[in-house]
């Protein structure tokens, strides 16, 4: 009978942490080990290689990545070895041994294409002594790729990296730090990709980048996204849906607004992250401070695509905000009605410029001014939800669930859960059908009710549904045919 150290041999265990960016690293590490012969497996104490992949950005990722590190390497075997990946290797380097005594090897953000060859002098070592690799280069990033799918499919949907690094001088963020500056990948590369997800049969793809509006720069590209879009349109027309995160304010462009309202696929829905509402808070940022900027993009975006949704993300209690200045972010939330909010209260990260910055806002205020601000933004999304009642949409289905009555319990009736194009995956809300859908597939429901984050739906019985003999929608047995 083989012992268990022989059963662990060439099998890894990979833990992903942080941001849907990281998981496509993570995605990519396995499809290098993979190749080498090794092989991914659920249990950390089945795997010779246990790797956490993880997240620096802010304390709190921080701390959860410690964390994980730490448990792995309590139950470390001899046999086997614990690496450390990703952000917080790359921002804390060889001194994250120090908080974490026991790990065998560290990797970092700019090389972790690698990760097998970091294994491989770890299974040579003489001494038990770590192993780091941390080289600076972050040029190579987007080049040097080993000829991996730098994508992560998640069910019927896909992330697909367009670039990594940031070249922004946002005072409060370490990203440029840990992950160097901003590197597009070869436009050719990304359409190939999305070419090969669209034979996978993948129906929603997310184009993503710490700064998607800032693509192609370093190629010499202008309007680099809209070209972008215009090459994967062209080479994937049987990706239903595409869709853009993380737009950098001043740089959602004419000609993107034009090529995002021109062509079917691209969702009508832009994640443009603004921080803040107020010049002077805007300003100590070091972000764009042109208020009005916004104001005039998205009255433009709305009026090439009435439909649209826009998504951003707030930083309150940032050092030196003012009661005016918090005014000032509310007025904005007020006025322009963003269909989703993500709002956070500062963290101070060592190192960043905005650390330094004097007049640190005190944690019972942030928390004070957190509640104002989600407290007027959910108001605003119940309204623009309940604004749908009685519309069609087209939802992505992504699973399902059993449904509660108001104490909690199970009424055993399936619930099916779905996406529409207002609805990117993890950070927005949910479409919940009455009856069990097919999943993977888009298709048209009618909005039936509307909480602060979600809709409620059935199925559209006017709609050209195919259905499979036997399947359950609502309360009855729909047989085929029987909608047209």
């Amino acid at each position: 009978m083989p012992s268990l150290v022989n059963k662990r041999k060439g099998k890894y265990y990979l833990l992903s942490l942080g941001c849907a960016k990281n998981t496509v690293d993570s995605e990519s590490m396995a499809q290098i080990l993979n190749t080498q012969g090794m092989r991914g497996v659920g249990d950390p104490e089945s795997a010779e290689v246990l790797i956490v992949n993880t997240c620096g950005f802010i304390n709190a990722a921080k701390a959860e990545s410690i964390e994980a590190l730490r448990e792995l390497v309590e139950i470390k075997r001899a046999d086997q070895m614990v690496i450390a990946a990703g952000c917080l290797s790359q921002r804390y380097g060889d001194t994250l041994v120090q908080e974490v005594p026991g790990l065998d090897g560290v990797i970092g953000t700019r090389r972790w294409m690698d990760i097998f060859d970091l294994i491989t002098r770890l299974r040579k070592r003489k001494h038990p002594a770590p192993l780091y690799h941390l080289p600076d280069e972050a040029n190579v990033v987007g080049l040097d790729e080993r000829g991996v799918l730098r994508a992560s499919v998640q069910g019927a949907s896909a992330y697909l990296k367009v670039a990594d690094g940031c070249r922004r001088p946002c005072a409060f963020c370490a990203i440029p730090r840990i992950k160097g500056t901003a590197v597009s990948r070869p436009l050719e590369a990304i359409v190939a990709e999305a070419v090969h997800l669209q034979d996978m049969g993948v129906q929603e793809l997310i184009l993503i980048a710490q700064d998607s509006t800032d693509y192609g720069y370093d190629l010499g590209l202008k309007d680099g996204l809209a070209h972008l879009l215009d090459a994967i349109v062209a080479a994937a027309p049987d990706i239903p849906w595409l869709r853009i995160m993380y737009a950098y304010p001043g740089y959602v462009t004419a000609r993107l607004m034009e090529t995002m309202a021109r062509h079917r696929q691209v969702l009508p829905y832009l994640d443009i992250p603004l921080q803040h509402g107020h010049r002077e808070t805007l300003k100590r940022m070091k972000r764009p401070a042109k208020v009005e900027w916004v104001y005039e993009t998205i009255g433009k975006l709305r009026e090439l695509m009435p439909e649209l949704a826009v998504r951003s993300t707030f930083i309150v209690g940032y050092p030196g905000e003012t009661e005016e200045e918090f005014a000032g972010l509310l007025q904005m939330a007020r006025d322009l009605e963003f269909d989703r909010v993500g709002a956070f209260q500062y963290s101070y990260e060592l190192g960043t410029p905005s650390a330094i910055l004097p007049d640190h806002v005190d944690d019972e205020i942030k928390q004070e001014r957190y509640e104002r601000l989600m407290e007027l933004q959910s108001a605003i999304s119940l309204k623009k939800n309940q604004a749908l009642v009685g519309k069609t949409l087209d939802i992505l289905v992504e699973g399902h669930g059993m449904g509660e009555d108001e104490s909690g319990a199970d009424t055993g009736d399936v619930i099916s859960l779905g996406r529409s194009y207002r609805d990117a995956p993890e950070i927005d809300g949910y479409v919940l059908v009455e009856g069990e859908l097919p999943a993977g597939e888009i298709l048209p429901v009618r909005i039936t009710g509307a909480t602060t984050y979600d809709l409620l739906a059935t199925v559209d019985v006017g709609s050209p549904i195919v259905i499979e003999a036997g399947q359950i929608y609502g309360e009855g047995i729909i047989d085929i045919g029987s909608v047209k």
